[in-house]
């Protein structure tokens, strides 16, 4: 009986850009595999090429070679139309930048990925979610009379709201100070418990690695260490 593809896998993944007349390479024949339902985080300095996987693997940004296959579907074969489709159905975001509609209420920002699929119920549903992540009593506030960490809270409430079955964070703490990063992660990673999402985190904050089962280090486009965390044992030898 054949496996599962995995939920993401990349061979050979490389991205170039001319700057002048030189050639820079941003990621140099990276080969990942990322399970169904895990948790990876990819840290590494900025310039190292963290951002423009997360792009590759979205289908937001073309390979210049390689390949990237979400679910064994191949990226570079779909067209533009394709890949937006692909990303309404199984792939969620969360931004450093929050990007919350301005004139939208927390909770109306939460419905609208609901009322784009047409789901019967957003409202329902939408304040579920809120009332999940801390903010059910402030579903009716707008971003502006929200801190940025209730904001990023009310971005994470709408990445889930569609069941994304992956999940890719860019920076999701970056905004943030010390301990409502740390509140985000532990959200982020308990509402992909109960759904089962595979959720990729970008950041280069190495202390959240510490709530995360496996960490990827990039530097200068190519991936250096790959490390998960022991799996706690019962204590027999």
């Amino acid at each position: 009986m054949p496996h599962a593809p995995p939920a993401i896998e990349t061979n050979g993944l490389t991205r170039r850009l001319p700057s002048g007349s030189r050639i820079i390479t941003i990621l140099d024949a990276v080969d990942l595999r990322v399970e169904h339902g895990e948790v990876l985080a990819i840290i590494g300095p900025s310039g190292s090429g963290k951002s423009t996987l997360l792009a590759l693997l979205a289908g937001l940004d073309r390979p210049t070679a390689g390949s990237v296959r979400i679910d064994g579907q191949a990226l570079e074969g779909m067209s533009e139309d394709e890949l937006a489709l692909l990303r309404r159905s199984t792939i969620g975001f969360v931004f450093q930048s929050f990007h919350l509609i301005a004139n939208f209420t927390a909770l109306e920002n939460v419905m609208l990925p609901l009322e784009i699929r047409g789901e019967r119920g957003p409202r329902r549903t939408a304040l579920d979610l809120l009332e999940q992540v801390g903010l059910g009593e402030r579903s009716h506030h707008y971003p502006v009379q929200l801190s940025g960490g209730e904001q990023q809270r009310v971005a994470l409430a709408r990445a889930f709201a569609a069941r994304p079955s992956i999940l890719l964070a860019d920076e999701p703490t970056g905004n943030l100070d010390t301990a409502n990063g740390k509140a985000v992660i532990e959200m982020m990673t308990a509402l992909q418990r109960e759904h089962g999402t595979t959720l990729v985190i970008v950041t280069h904050d190495h202390s959240i690695t510490d709530q995360i089962d496996r960490t990827i280090e990039l530097q200068d486009g190519r991936i250096v260490s790959d490390v998960a965390k022991a799996a706690a044992t019962d204590g027999t030898p």
